[in-house]
């Protein structure tokens, strides 16, 4: 996932809040039956599937992964496909992304028939990956800012058909505050406000140094409220390559810009950093 357009009215690697079907008011972990622990899970995503050799090593700093069910953005496939045993089994937790529509697709035609067409195909895809119901889908929102009309048509009808599906739903977007003629307008917080009572977990992109602390490995990661959006459940805080216009002040990426995990800087296997809760945000075990 990449957030990296910022249009007026945004656009990691750069997708997260919960819709229940049948509730409000509270987010999915306050109503998790399970209790938080004090401390907080370090993760990782990316596009292409780090490869079945490279687990292990992963699975020392990392508690999860990001996870695609479709191919990431401006990719034609899908490398992630049939990889969640083999995830499992090495000890990961899962954060399951769908890529999202772009606005210049939305503006065609019918945005919340393609948003209600998107969310049945995500939920299908989970099935057939093998994800138990009411795992958590995050719709991967790469455009930002204040949400033109077809985009929050597109992504309400996309959570209300995932809930309508058996999933939980939810957002990945931009945590920074974007320019919107003479105001500051937060994609999740747009989103958020804009939601009509739904209920939805934020999984937010923030890489700027400070609130971030860069391309850190730390055993207590960030916690996802101190990311600048207080009601974030998932934060993700550093993304490769550094973007010098939001993360030119963090001064510990390698030298190419990339974040690269412990012991795997010599493959040249690089990540975006996330924080969660939980070990298992999407609950896909």
């Amino acid at each position: 996932m990449k957030q990296g357009r910022i249009r007026i009215v945004f656009g990691v690697i750069g997708i997260a809040l919960v819709l229940l079907p049948a509730f409000s008011g509270t987010s999915l972990f306050a109503q998790s039956k399970r209790t938080p622990l004090a401390r907080t899970y370090l993760g990782f995503d990316r596009n292409e599937y780090p490869g079945d050799e490279n687990l292990e090593a992963l699975r020392r700093s990392f508690a999860f992964t990001g996870y695609w069910l479709t191919p990431p953005p401006e990719a034609t496939s899908n490398s992630w496909l049939g990889k969640r045993n083999n995830l499992k089994k090495a000890g990961f937790g899962f954060l399951l992304l769908f890529n999202g529509r772009p606005d210049a697709e939305l503006k065609k035609g019918d945005a919340a028939g393609l948003g209600r067409s998107d969310a049945a195909a995500a939920v299908a895809a989970a099935k057939r990956e093998g994800f138990p119901l009411r795992s958590v889908i995050f719709l991967d929102q790469e455009e930002g800012g204040s949400m033109l009309p077809e985009q929050r048509d597109y992504i309400y009808a996309w959570i209300d058909g995932v809930q309508e599906g058996g999933f939980r739903a939810g957002v990945y977007c931009s945590g920074i505050a974007a320019a919107a003629g003479n105001a500051q307008v937060v994609t999740a917080d747009n989103i958020r406000e804009n939601a009509g009572g739904r209920k939805i977990e934020f999984w937010v992109s923030n890489d700027e140094c400070p609130p971030s602390p860069g391309c850190a490995y730390p055993e207590n990661a960030p916690v996802p409220s101190t990311s600048g959006t207080s009601f974030a459940a998932v934060w993700q805080f550093a993304q490769s390559p550094r973007r010098r216009d939001f993360a030119g002040g963090c001064s510990n990426y390698a030298h190419d810009g990339n974040c690269y995990p412990p012991g795997l800087a010599q493959k040249k296997l690089f990540v975006d950093l996330d924080s969660a809760s939980f070990p298992d945000p999407s609950q896909g075990r």
